[in-house]
């Protein structure tokens, strides 16, 4: 397995998953990203035999996809990418070298290869956008849909609000063509708000790991908006076993989109989750600041697709799930605290 991002939060949770079952792992980075250097270690500590290549799809095009085309891949996880809206918003060619064309890099090396690799995708729930044209209620504490009990299905009408939304689309689309025009088995994964150890989590990406972070050492959280935003939460685990069910069943996924989330079961509002930060570690010191761009006021997926195809669900509660993130923290308090500005 080859997987683009290997020591990123994703990439990382990954290898380590399939190492266990036997697969040989090689991993793919361009250590940008604040912590892949400690993932880094910790995955040439746990993982024996892995290969970790430093590679960047957006600068080195032509040797990402010659790689991949000479390489002998069984399955590629792609998770390489910009994850930041604010860094697209300020910096999109970036943006789109990262996430659009990085991805082609990848796709066309899957092409060429003489033994076509499965590619999975970790697209993102903002190929939707702002989801303006559904109706919203306002809650006490959250905001619901009250005509979409079990979420937003891969039906939606696609979206893509801001450069980040646009680069990840842009991706999106191609990978779902990869298997329709050069008979690729590709599978994407559109996911919603995903969280666990590993997770450098930043203000616009990983705020579950983020805002609990933020609390456990005693700096102050911004909460953008009202703070009734809700996403469906998803432990790293879950996911990681969704990319292994639908290796499993390729048969039925290949060239198939699927929202990957908590689901309606599994959510959780900005206003909730700081109560259970101070249910969890105290009281919190919390300031407000003004919508964020592209930020939509309710996502949460339907996963019923995922289920009935390859026969997956979320299975971690958020109890569960933190407490095993929050000793991950707690535990490499030391790299992580520097890095929560």
């Amino acid at each position: 397995m080859l997987i683009t991002g290997g020591s990123g939060f994703i990439g990382t949770n990954a290898a380590v998953y399939f190492a266990a079952k036997g697969w040989d792992i090689t991993c793919l980075d361009n250590f940008s990203r604040p912590g892949s250097r400690v993932n880094e270690a910790f995955l040439k500590q746990a993982v024996p035999n892995i290969i970790v290549l430093e590679m960047d799809v957006a600068k080195d095009v032509p040797a990402v996809s010659e790689h991949i085309a000479q390489g002998d891949y069984d399955v590629i996880l792609h998770a390489a990418a910009q994850v930041a809206v604010t860094t697209s918003v300020t910096d999109p060619l970036l943006d789109f070298n990262t996430n659009a064309l990085g991805t082609l890099a990848v796709l066309d090396g899957a092409r060429r290869a003489t033994k076509k690799p499965i590619v999975l995708y970790t697209s993102t729930n903002k190929v939707y956008g702002g989801l303006e044209h559904v109706v919203v209620k306002e809650e006490g504490t959250r905001y619901v849909f009250p005509d979409m009990p079990h979420g937003v299905p891969e039906e939606m009408l696609l979206d893509f609000h801001s450069p980040y939304g646009c680069s990840k689309g842009t991706a999106d689309q191609y990978v779902r063509d990869w298997s329709r025009i050069y008979d690729v088995p590709t599978v994407v994964f559109r996911q919603s708000c995903i969280y666990g150890g590993h997770q450098f989590g930043i203000v616009d990406q990983g705020w579950v790991a983020f805002l609990t972070m933020r609390a456990l050492f005693g700096k102050p959280i911004t909460i953008y908006g009202d703070g009734k935003q809700v996403r469906d939460i998803l432990h790293v685990n879950d996911l990681v076993r969704a990319f292994d069910a639908a290796i499993a069943r390729i048969d039925a996924t290949r060239g198939q989109i699927y929202n990957i989330g908590g689901g309606a079961g599994y959510t959780s509002s900005i206003l909730e989750f700081v109560s259970f930060l101070e249910k969890k570690i105290g009281t919190v010191a919390v300031s407000h600041s003004d919508w964020r761009p592209g930020d939509q006021k309710l996502y949460i997926s339907d996963v019923r697709k995922a289920e009935h195809d390859f026969g997956w669900k979320p299975a971690i509660a958020l109890e569960e799930g933190f407490d095993d993130m929050f000793a991950w923290i707690k535990e490499n308090r030391a790299v992580l605290e520097p890095l929560v500005v």
